[in-house]
Order: C-alpha cells, then sequence, then structure tokens
C-alpha cells in the first residue's frame, strides 16, 4: 500500500506522487511526470465541461462520425486534443491510442522516440451525457513500451494484455473533479479544489465493498442477452437473493459515474453481449482494462462473464469485449448463473 500522510495536513497529488516515487525505481520520475501531465490536461477538460452549458461551439455535436461509428461531441475532439498535446509535449511518452481516432499516434519529435511508455486513453466517457448536465470522465491506462526506444512506437506496443499495465486511472467530473488511479499498490482518489486549482487526497487507499445492492444494466437490451443474464436480474428483483429483499437498479449510461458509485458503495455493472453485439460494445483498451485494473487493486472483479479482463491478449486497437465489473461477490454470482444458464 502506498504511504498516506496524515489527513490532518491537505497532501496534494503531485506530493502524494513524489513520495511514492521509490515504488518505481526503474520509472526514475518518468511515470511521476505522465501523471502531472495527465492532471494538467484533465483541470482544463474540467474547465471546458463546466463551461459547456454557456460556450456553443463547445457544447454538442460535432458533425462527424468516430471510429466506433458513434457521432462524436465537440468536446470530445477538444478532450482528445487536449491529452494528446500534453503527452506529446511532455517527452515521456512515445504514442497515444485513443478512442477517437482509427490508428494509433507515434509522436515524431526525438525526444518522444526515447519515450519509454504509451499511454491508451478515452478523452471523454459518456460524452453523449453532456447536454443532459450528467456526470463524465476521462479514463487512461499506461504501458511500457516493448519496442526499442529511440524508435517510433508500434501498435505492438498499444496491443498489451491489462496484466502489462503500470497505472491506469479515471477523472470524473461531476458535482466535483476526482481523479482516481492505481499503480498496482492499491487505489486512491483526489478531488480538486477550485480554489487552489489542486487535486487533494480524499480518497486513500479505496477499497470496494465485496458485496453491494446496485446493479447497472440498461435492461431495454434484456430480451437479447443470454438467459444467465436474465436470470440475474430476476435474482436481483426477488427477495430470495443474499440480502432478502430487492436491489437497486441504477444505470446511469455514463461508464465512469456508474463504476465510480460502486467503488464507493459496492454494486455490479453489466454491459454484456448481445444478440445484435456478438462481442459486446465496451472497448477492452480504453476502457475495460484500466478499470479492471482499479477493480482489482480495490478488490474487485472484472471480466467477461467468463474471463479475467486483465488476461485477455487484444487483437485490435478498437477491440470489444462483454464486460462485468464491480464487487467481488455480486461478479461471481452473475458468473456462475451464466455458466448454468449456459447460451
Amino acid at each position: 500500500m502506498h504511504k498516506i500522510k496524515r489527513m490532518s495536513k491537505v497532501t496534494t497529488l503531485n506530493e502524494f506522487i513524489l513520495d511514492n516515487q521509490a515504488d518505481f525505481p526503474f520509472a526514475t520520475g518518468e511515470l511521476s511526470r505522465i501523471l502531472n501531465d495527465i492532471t494538467v490536461a484533465s483541470k482544463i477538460v474540467s474547465r471546458d465541461v463546466r463551461k459547456a452549458g454557456l460556450v456553443d461551439h463547445i457544447l454538442g455535436a460535432q458533425g462527424e462520425t468516430n471510429i466506433q461509428g458513434e457521432d462524436q461531441q465537440k468536446l470530445d475532439v477538444v478532450a482528445d486534443q487536449q491529452f494528446i498535446k500534453a503527452f506529446e509535449n511532455g517527452g515521456e511518452v512515445c504514442g497515444i491510442a485513443s478512442e477517437e481516432n482509427d490508428d494509433f499516434v507515434a509522436f515524431t519529435s526525438e525526444s518522444a522516440k526515447q519515450g519509454k511508455y504509451v499511454v491508451l486513453f478515452d478523452p471523454l466517457d459518456g460524452s453523449s451525457n453532456i447536454d443532459v448536465n450528467v456526470s463524465i470522465g476521462t479514463i487512461f491506462s499506461i504501458y511500457r513500451r516493448v519496442s526499442e526506444v529511440g524508435t517510433l512506437a508500434t501498435l505492438e506496443d498499444m496491443l498489451q494484455p491489462g496484466t502489462a499495465q503500470v497505472a491506469a486511472g479515471y477523472v470524473l467530473y461531476g458535482s466535483s473533479t476526482m481523479l482516481v488511479y492505481t499503480t498496482g499498490k492499491g487505489v486512491n482518489g483526489f478531488t480538486l479544489d477550485p480554489s487552489i486549482g489542486e487535486f487533494c487526497l480524499s480518497h486513500p487507499n479505496m477499497r470496494m465493498p465485496e458485496s453491494g445492492r446496485i446493479y447497472a444494466m440498461n435492461e431495454g437490451n434484456i430480451d437479447i442477452c443470454e438467459p444467465g443474464i436474465k436470470a440475474y436480474t430476476q435474482y436481483c428483483q426477488s427477495f430470495d437473493n443474499d440480502k432478502g429483499a430487492p436491489y437497486s437498479g441504477r444505470y446511469i449510461g455514463s461508464l465512469v459515474a456508474d463504476f465510480h458509485r460502486n467503488m464507493i458503495k459496492g454494486g455490479i455493472y453489466i454491459y454484456p453481449d448481445t444478440t445484435t453485439s456478438p462481442e459486446g460494445r465496451l472497448r477492452l483498451l480504453y476502457e475495460c482494462n484500466p478499470l479492471a485494473f482499479i477493480a482489482e487493486q480495490a478488490g474487485g472483479l472484472a471480466t467477461t462473464g467468463r474471463k479475467r479482463i486483465l488476461d485477455i491478449k487484444p487483437e485490435r486497437l478498437h477491440q470489444r469485449v462483454p464486460y462485468f465489473i464491480g464487487s467481488k461477490n455480486m461478479v461471481e454470482k452473475v458468473m456462475s448463473l451464466l455458466i448454468e444458464h449456459g447460451k
């Protein structure tokens, strides 16, 4: 676990990162500087999100679609460009892959080619909710490059299994802006204090409850899911479950917000494969792997319903997978019903 200062003194994110640099002697400060680049970019995005309702050129759709076939919101593009600029100028990252770009980007400057890391990220998850003022977020994942230092980043640098992550996190833009991250030594959360412009340690050593009473799923798709999913929702809604009373269905439709709530209160998030989306809908590299790393570090689980997410060897940049993530006991229960009821 990370060293935590006494809470009588406010600990900023930068102080926390510096205090715990010794956990990563191989990084010699590079990882800390990447995390700092992320915090700077996220503060800018947070500012833009908060004024989105006032500025017409930020709010609404860009008029184009991304590689996923989804309408790009204007703020999606702004956020994507902001993070790419931060990573390119930082000098520690040799390349990136983003949900908003068809292909990965290899930075061409000499300093970037010396970078030892790549970053994969979703710049603005849940951005379709901007217009209705619902919480949205940024998700990021950091890997050590596998290609030779001094050369351009390669596709192989991007297609690494989740077990190879050296850090992952998310930023939630809600009633407050909060950054949660892990480097494999537990999970810590930091809340942005707008009066000083700093992220401050607010949630040290976060742990996800082993059980909860909240399940998050778009039940409008229940008839095109496999039988085990329907069995699980019936279990959640019955008086014969482990709680002796129906669970609460809470589906925001913004992955970061749904996941963060379950991190705090306990619960499960389900986005399964369906007959119309047999591979699932969520992106392995930009959404599933980073949150799976965080969930496991906090005592939770993340699976496809049958296989651990972090063990999957990616084959494509925009690969999709079914996704079950949350409290350990709840994920294990739905997995058992999937096996029991078969396809």
